[in-house]
């Protein structure tokens, strides 16, 4: 009898374990309410979206994001010669309020700029309430789960940037060899080639994640605003116009020189699946690596140092994995 008392507790203690993981993994229980959450606005992050005439993306980007728990506000980088129409405001305002029963108050913003610029994207907003900025291209969307878990990645380590993009760089080889072997000056082997994702695939190496999705602390705006290099950001303009949409962007490399140079460190990767909406980026068209290799050099040149470093750490949400 004592041996059937003692496997009948055993089982019980089983089922019920089971029965508190299984209703963790299907999402049926949670350890704290979306207002205690809330009880502190530092504690959420602010989504700054940058667009440009493609208000469907647009319109899902927001309809999703705006369901995400700890997001305090929404800030959309408006860069286009006339305002955002009274009909694509109310639309917005509609969805964000839909999206929003729960007791929390996202906040809508429209960032109206000008000139057209792709420096327009880390601009400084003064009236931020959140330290924690999640800059999003506004045709990629990730689930909120992996966005939420990026940000307690970033809450862990706030002064570097968080991101699901890596890139990485590394020194031209053919260079190096001709500085090595030759009598090339010091600065001929300064030469770097940018690598995109399939480099980071193959050397498992990295030295950015691209601002089209990771946080950052606040502070980086107003230093890119105000202090980074004034040739990188004329650079920037002159070379980033939105004219077809398909000309050279490099602001998100020069972001990551301006956090690496303040820092000293190197990024970190989030694992997370990403959704694209729109049609293929300029990443798909001839030339492009050779153009963000070229960005690469001149940001060299306007820091007066290669500040990028790389790294091979890669964060896992292991709760979503069964072997880890």
């Amino acid at each position: 009898m004592k041996v059937k008392l003692l496997l009948c507790c055993c089982i019980g203690f089983t089922l019920i374990v089971l029965a508190s993981r299984a209703s963790d993994f299907m999402g049926w229980t949670s350890h704290t309410t979306a207002l205690e959450r809330f009880s502190d606005s530092r504690k959420g992050y602010s989504i700054v979206m940058n667009t440009w005439k493609r208000y469907d993306l647009l319109k899902q980007s927001i309809s999703h994001y705006s369901r995400c728990p700890r997001l305090d506000s929404i800030h959309i980088v408006w860069s286009e010669p006339s305002p955002p129409s009274d009909s694509l405001r109310k639309f917005l305002d509609h969805i964000v309020h839909l999206n929003t029963r729960d007791g929390r108050q996202v906040e809508l913003k429209y960032d109206i700029n000008k000139e057209d610029s792709l420096n327009n994207r880390f601009k400084e907003i003064k009236d931020l309430r959140t330290d924690a900025v999640f800059s999003i291209d506004d045709d990629v969307i990730f689930p909120c789960s992996s966005v939420e878990f990026a940000f307690d990645v970033w809450q862990s380590a706030s002064d570097t940037m968080v991101g699901f993009v890596p890139r990485m760089h590394r020194i031209d080889p053919v260079c190096l060899n001709l500085y090595i072997f030759s009598s090339f000056r010091e600065s001929d082997k300064n030469h770097y080639i940018y690598g995109g994702w399939w480099s980071v695939w193959w050397t498992g190496t990295y030295s950015m994640v691209l601002s089209k999705a990771a946080f950052f602390h606040k502070k980086y705006l107003s230093l890119y605003t105000n202090e980074m290099p004034a040739s990188i950001k004329e650079f920037i303009t002159r070379t980033g116009l939105h004219l077809l949409h398909v000309h050279l962007n490099c602001e998100d490399i020069a972001m990551s020189f301006l956090v690496a140079n303040a820092t000293g460190a190197p990024p970190i990767w989030v694992e997370g699946k990403i959704f694209e909406i729109g049609s293929t980026g300029i990443s798909t068209l001839g030339g492009h690596t050779e153009k963000r290799t070229n960005c690469v050099d001149r940001f060299v040149a306007g820091f007066g140092r290669m500040p990028l470093v790389p790294t091979s750490v890669k964060a896992v949400d292991s709760r979503n994995i069964w072997f880890w």
